[in-house]
């Protein structure tokens, strides 16, 4: 048997079970992350409230009137007004303001169908046929990211002018059919290289020949970066301010952007009210075709090569 002092020394001298250790608390390491991550958040508040400014200053000039929206500093009136939208049902200059709605969309939907069409081909070919000259033309291509568009917008006038194509939706259009939007190509190009080449040679031991192929598998696997480009293009062309200025002058072939200038009079006098809500009722198509797809735009642009 063993002694009672040697029993007692053993014990004194046994290491701490488990169930003696207590936890630490972690209260110092949280005491000296808490003022960082608190100046982050109101940092990140205090920017966000910057952004979001212009946008809740149109929500509530929408509900002004027209003389108390210049120089007024309150972002919403005390006594709000809906005449402002109830103005847009009566149209412009006896225009049906869904002309000008129709006319956008007309545009945008048009834009998309041609820049998917095109560039996709363009694009498959660059990707996924060899052919004398090709990286020759692809740096071409990519080279007229670098003319400005007003650089070309002179000579393009005189061409379609001399086609009598002005005052029609041609001007607009044709570009797009054409695969002239050098980004989207790009766009795709990346996309495409990405796809293993065994797939090619699978579809021709199946006697498949470049347009089955494109169709069938090489399509349907460029689906974010098609939808990428769809964004982009409906975006663009809905807000294209610039073109349908330069090539449209009937007011019933007007676009939305073209529309709210037609809130200033031959006097320079403003209806600022019916403007501000017009705009914000043309933020709603691009808001809601945005919302419907932006997972796409995510995807597109994160494996189509443009992160580095």
């Amino acid at each position: 048997m063993s002694s009672p002092n040697l029993s007692t020394s053993l014990d004194q001298g046994a290491p701490p079970s488990a169930t003696d250790v207590k936890p630490a608390t972690g209260g110092g390491a949280l005491r000296h992350k808490l003022p960082g991550s608190l100046a982050w958040h109101l940092g990140s508040l205090l920017i966000l409230a910057v952004i979001l400014y212009p946008v809740i200053w149109v929500v509530g000039g929408s509900f002004k009137r027209s003389e108390n929206i210049v120089g007024s500093l309150d972002l919403f009136p005390g006594d709000p007004v809906v005449d402002n939208y109830k103005s847009l049902a009566d149209g412009i200059a006896d225009i049906s303001i869904s002309t000008f709605f129709f006319n956008s969309l007309f545009l945008a939907v048009g834009s998309v169908i041609g820049i998917l069409v095109s560039c996709s081909l363009t694009a498959y070919a660059f990707a996924r046929i060899r052919f004398a000259g090709r990286n020759l033309l692809f740096t071409l291509m990519i080279g007229t990211l670098l003319l400005p568009y007003h650089v070309l917008l002179i000579p393009q006038y005189v061409l379609f002018r001399n086609m009598e194509m002005i005052n029609t939706y041609t001007p607009l259009l044709l570009g797009k059919y054409l695969a002239t939007e050098a980004f989207f190509v790009f766009l795709m190009v990346q996309f495409m290289r990405n796809m293993p080449k065994e797939l090619d040679e699978a579809a021709r031991l199946d006697g498949c020949g470049h347009f089955r192929i494109y169709w069938s598998i090489v399509l349907p696997l460029s689906r974010p970066a098609l939808i990428t480009s769809a964004i982009f293009t409906f975006i663009n062309s809905w807000n294209d301010f610039m073109g349908p200025l330069i090539y449209l002058n009937e007011p019933d072939k007007y676009t939305v952007s073209l529309g709210l200038k037609m809130f200033v009079d031959q006097e320079g006098l403003a209806n600022y009210g019916g403007m501000i809500a017009m705009s914000l009722v043309a933020l709603l198509p691009v808001l809601a075709f945005f919302l419907a797809f932006q997972r796409y735009l995510i995807d597109g642009m994160a494996t189509s090569g443009l992160k580095g």
